[in-house]
């Protein structure tokens, strides 16, 4: 019997459905971070959000109307998706499909459970600053407990990239190399970076020098693991796309470097913050800039080979706009939303403050417009894979490594 939807024939997948609705979550973050002053806070608390909304101007109003509203819609999507995943994949633990999963290459979709737990505590830490009074006067006890939960977060991903290498390092020829032509092996560095990126918040936003410092060392743990395995997971992939050609199904992977890029980009820029804060370390706008630029042009190079991959596949066709389904479609989410999100920062945290733009200029204006085209574009691409993959319907979905 076919499923009524195609989310009922259920893979691990699935988790970046919670990932994207969070990540849109912050997109809509951005208009308050960058656009709303804030008063002796690293950023705007909703006492700033309301002063602004109270005083502001029209335009002024009707971002912060808009941030309110995105923000609660996709923190609210990201829970109602993480809570579905983590039912359906306990469930999945008892079949035989799970069996077969962990002896394939395919066992490492698990990390995308970890990463949609970082995802959504970074999602309800945005919705705390922006809808809770007061959270600013008792924020510093709160950072332990984010950081012991993005440990332990961080602690189940790699327990299960140590099931994973320890099964394919020790049992030789389990590995299949011919499907090792994607990006889907770097699946874990994506789950270490969210990780990594979590632990980080403090180092940017507290005053205890004691949390500074721990948020700095396990941020870059996390990071540096997930660089680490990112290169080795890059460079054995190509080497397989080079001699077997790339997966239809599997395309979309092709952009995961792009919200690496973002998720990493962040992280450095909370350690720079915290470090010139706490440790007086001294970052020029200029270098700032040029940083965030450079992740930018390595989104864009890989950002134009996933989508020549997309369009020699005929993917969107197939699983976008056509009746077929995969649940790695939504991996097609998380790039888009990325470089929203980096391009909120190049404007701002570099061409602004290095001097090379004028704030809420023509010209600025002009350059945000492309970070807020890729927001709404993102968007529209979740309502129509909700649709595609929740809604009822006959079409068998095929699976993705």
């Amino acid at each position: 019997m076919q499923p009524n939807r195609p989310a009922d024939k259920y893979s691990p997948l699935y988790f970046l459905a919670s990932v994207g609705a969070g990540g849109l979550s912050v997109t809509f973050f951005m208009y308050i971070m960058f656009w709303v002053p804030k008063h002796g806070t690293p950023v705007p608390v909703f006492e700033d959000i309301l002063a602004a909304f109270t005083m502001g101007s029209l335009g002024m109003k009707l971002a912060i109307i808009t941030a309110w509203a995105g923000i609660a819609t996709f923190v609210f999507l990201n829970l109602k998706y993480l809570v579905w995943n983590l039912k359906a994949f306990s469930a999945f633990r008892k079949t035989e499909a799970f069996t077969k999963l962990k002896t394939t290459n395919a066992e490492t979709t698990i990390l995308a459970m970890p990463l949609a737990l970082a995802m959504s505590v970074n999602a309800l830490f945005v919705a705390g600053i922006v809808f809770v009074p007061g959270l600013w006067s008792i924020v510093e006890y709160l950072f332990p407990f984010a950081m012991a939960a993005f440990l332990a977060i961080g602690i189940l991903a790699l327990m299960q990239i140590g099931d994973f290498l320890g099964r394919v390092l020790t049992k030789g020829g389990v590995f299949d190399v011919t499907a090792h032509n994607s990006f889907a092996q770097m699946l874990p560095a994506f789950a270490l970076a969210m990780t990594a990126v979590g632990f980080s918040a403090p180092a940017a936003m507290s005053t205890n020098t004691v949390v500074v410092g721990v948020a700095l060392v396990g941020s870059t743990f996390f990071g540096v693991a997930s660089l680490t395995y990112a290169v080795l997971a890059l460079f054995t992939a190509f080497n397989s796309m080079l001699h077997y050609g790339t997966s239809k199904e599997t395309a979309p992977t092709l952009l995961i470097v792009i919200p690496l890029m973002t998720i990493l980009g962040i992280m450095a820029m909370r350690q720079n913050h915290g470090l010139h804060e706490t440790f007086e370390v001294q970052a020029a706008a200029g270098e700032t800039m040029i940083f965030l630029a450079r992740l930018v042009a390595v989104q864009v190079l890989f950002g134009l080979l996933g989508l020549v991959m997309l369009a020699r596949h005929d993917y969107w066709k197939s699983f976008v706009f056509g009746s077929e389904t995969s649940p790695g479609s939504y991996a097609l989410v998380c790039p888009g939303v990325a470089l929203s999100v980096l391009l909120q920062f190049f404007i701002n945290s570099g061409l602004v403050e290095a001097g090379v733009l004028t704030k809420f200029s023509v010209a600025y204006w002009a350059v945000t417009a492309i970070a807020l085209a890729f927001q709404v574009a993102m968007i529209a691409l979740v309502v129509r894979l909700n649709k595609q993959h929740f809604g009822r319907t006959t079409v068998q979905a095929v699976p993705a490594e």
